[in-house]
């Protein structure tokens, strides 16, 4: 049986009565007089939990699906001690913890959270985050909560965002660096390593998956201006398809090109600018106004996904929906890049201004709140 989060699943003393029932293409369980599961017979079979169906060291599966016929059915169902009890005409035998049935209704993660008004980023400190697994817990769960955390009293060294694949994963490599440098006297193939202000984006809109979370580091912050702006771009989507859902079906399904390059190398890919999974939730806003190409004026839809741009342009930049604060030197901003949005005051460069950024992998960062539970057994409140 996959594992489930047995936190989250439904008390058996909760109900009573319990009874199987065979049907032509499934198994139904009734408490009650009420319908609690309703299992189709393929999937009971290919789910069995079984030494014979799995791999005893691993728990995938060993058994595939196309050794029985589409038309299987059980020759005996029941329920005994919160147990689903199977017998399959072949005399395989599969049973099922009613209780681990019903915990697959249960996220495997909490929704993100929202920022509300006034909101600010949480501040942690470089040594408990590297050196302190309770403490790195507390931080990344405020991460994937809400998009952003910002680190504080890091080494102001080259190369310092190495320091965090402990903590996040693998550095994922882009094209130009593997860590960028962004100052102005430095390889100009973006608007960035200009003083210039930046409007929010989210980096790397020119690859068919941009990287899932950035880190950028403030070695050196001596400038008038340029104070950093972050926007949950969730939060203004989503508005946009409680009071415009016309604008948000555009958005999500016209593609948009967008190019990165310089001499040596070129990133391009066309995309739609807004992305939900299956359940219709925000997964992922791809939103850059200095990567965005030219389209054709004569292709199908243009004009109505420019009135949806328009509306989208006019709510990220809407200074109620930024959240700025100044990233001095030795503080890290770490962004969830599918959801937050970064941008920059434009800045005096009458001073030293260097940053340093790199990138990550949302997947890799969760994967450290499961692994920090596991092995040390850390309770977050």
């Amino acid at each position: 049986m996959p594992q489930t989060n047995n936190n989250n699943s439904s008390n058996y003393d909760n109900y009573s009565g319990m009874q199987a029932i065979l049907e032509s293409n499934c198994v139904k369980i009734i408490s009650e007089g009420a319908l609690l599961l309703e299992m189709p017979h393929l999937w009971l079979r290919d789910n069995c939990p079984c030494d014979d169906c799995r791999v005893t060291e691993t728990q995938e599966k060993s058994f595939i699906l196309s050794d029985v016929s589409a038309d299987i059915s059980p020759s005996d169902a029941r329920i005994s001690n919160n147990t689903l009890w199977i017998n399959w005409p072949d005399g395989h035998q599969t049973n099922f913890n009613i209780e681990e049935v019903l915990a697959l209704s249960s996220p495997r993660q909490q929704p993100p959270l929202s920022w509300g008004q006034n909101f600010q980023p949480e501040y942690f400190a470089w040594t408990e985050f590297l050196s302190d697994d309770a403490f790195a817990a507390v931080a990344i769960q405020s991460f994937l909560d809400f998009g952003v955390i910002v680190i504080n009293n890091a080494p102001q060294a080259l190369e310092t965002l190495e320091l965090l694949a402990p903590r996040l994963g693998p550095i994922r490599e882009m094209l130009f660096d593997r860590i960028h440098n962004v100052c102005v006297n430095t390889h100009v193939y973006n608007v960035a390593h200009t003083a210039f202000a930046l409007p929010p984006h989210n980096d790397f809109a020119s690859y068919s998956f941009p990287p899932s979370a950035q880190a950028l580091h403030m070695l050196d912050n001596e400038v008038e201006g340029g104070r950093s702006i972050i926007v949950d771009a969730w939060a203004v989507v989503e508005k946009l398809r409680q009071e415009r859902p016309d604008y948000f079906e555009i958005l999500c399904r016209f593609a948009v090109p967008f190019r990165e390059f310089d001499e040596a190398n070129e990133t391009y890919a066309v995309e739609p600018m807004i992305k939900c999974d299956t359940a219709g939730r925000i997964s992922s806003v791809r939103f850059s106004n200095q990567l965005m190409q030219t389209m054709d004026p004569m292709m199908e839809g243009v004009s109505a996904f420019y009135q949806a741009y328009h509306e989208l342009c006019v709510r990220i930049t809407d200074p109620m929906q930024r959240c700025t604060f100044r990233l001095e030197g030795g503080q890290i901003l770490l962004v969830a890049a599918h959801r937050v949005l970064h941008a920059r005051e434009a800045f005096t460069p009458s001073g030293k201004r260097h940053l340093q950024d790199a990138y990550f992998e949302l997947d890799n960062i969760a994967n450290k709140i499961v692994q920090l539970k596991r092995n040390s057994e850390v309770t977050l409140v």
